[in-house]
């Protein structure tokens, strides 16, 4: 069964705005930590931006300024909102959910995180 569910990927230009949403089966997820990962082609999956107990923003230094990651309710439980897109960008974007405390210390490891959407494309051209 689907978990999480994202949606808002596409195609864009350079310079170009996306924003993603995720929707999940369970609002416990946003007591522990309830973000984005991205992998792109040939490379591995890496954490973006992840929302810490639903009050605290943690973005990786390449996305820092340009990206948002936000709440506006429970359904979409989160979105991440992408602005001036570059090339370096396109990946296919994963919502994850953490299930414990775990994630506080480590927001974007992969191994704190057990649950994961199915994903979104999002292409960058120049």
């Amino acid at each position: 069964q689907a978990r999480l569910v994202e949606s808002g990927g596409g195609s864009v230009q350079a310079g170009g705005s996306l924003r993603l949403s995720c929707v999940g089966d369970k609002n416990t997820y946003l007591r522990y930590c309830l973000g984005w990962f991205r992998q792109p082609p040939g490379k591995e999956r890496e954490g973006v931006a992840v929302l810490i107990r639903s009050d605290t923003a943690f973005y990786v230094d390449s996305v820092r300024g340009r990206f948002e990651i936000s709440r506006n309710g429970t359904a979409p439980i989160v979105e991440l909102q992408m602005n001036n897109l570059q090339l370096e960008d396109t990946a296919i974007y994963y919502c994850a959910a953490s299930t414990s405390t775990d994630c506080y210390n480590g927001p974007t490891r992969r191994e704190n995180y057990k649950i994961w959407g199915q994903g979104t494309q999002v292409t960058v051209s120049s």
